[in-house]
């Protein structure tokens, strides 16, 4: 199972085996703890690499600079965020509300001595002084992120947003209250899921 766990993240994105060994150590964990708290779908559980470990990685190639400051709003199990920090990435900020999750997270980043920095706190309440990549998977309408980040993000940050089959509504829907540069691609785990990349973001 393993094996081919680290066969499909490497079809995919290049992982090394080291790499790959915390990421396992992560995947046991939220085995682990999903019998206790709700952290993803039981649904998924059975397709756990495909659906969230990839999932969260297949966003690598558009982040240039594994220095640039990424802060991952409503992180819950940490996807992308800690799977993004395992895969190298120096300055993960990790914002999550809720206590338990939080201390999911601590435990996850303490296990594969990953280095993020995690916020117990709403997304309205994080202070960052700087914020060079917005992630987001599962947390919020488009419209209702824009909001939550905006006053925190200056004219070069760059959001990307894990998006499902609504996302063209979404889009249209905060169109009506900000203006933006736009791209969407195909997510290569769900046929219906879309990356979705944003920059110049500014208020209508």
């Amino acid at each position: 199972m393993t094996k081919n766990a680290f066969e499909l993240l490497n079809d995919h994105i290049s992982i090394s085996h080291e790499t790959f060994g915390d990421l396992l150590a992560y995947h046991d964990l939220l085995l682990k703890w999903q019998s206790k708290i709700n952290l993803i779908s039981n649904d998924t559980i059975k397709d756990v690499w495909r659906r969230h470990f990839l999932d969260s990685l297949q966003i690598l190639p558009y982040i240039d600079n594994k220095e640039k400051i990424i802060v991952d709003l409503g992180s819950g199990a940490g996807f992308p965020a800690i799977a993004l920090a395992i895969a190298g990435f120096q300055n993960v900020h990790l914002v999550e509300s809720d206590i338990r999750k939080s201390a999911f997270l601590r435990e996850v980043a303490r296990i594969t001595e990953t280095k993020v920095t995690i916020h117990n706190c709403r997304i309205e309440d994080v202070k960052i002084e700087k914020i060079d990549i917005a992630t987001s998977r599962a947390c919020a309408s488009l419209d209702k992120l824009l909001h939550l980040i905006y006053d925190k993000i200056s004219c070069g940050t760059i959001c990307l947003f894990h998006k499902g089959k609504n996302y063209s509504m979404e889009c249209e829907e905060a169109s009506k209250n900000w203006q933006y540069d736009i791209s969407a691609t195909p997510s290569i785990v769900d046929s219906e899921g879309v990356i979705v990349k944003i920059s110049n973001l500014h208020k209508r």
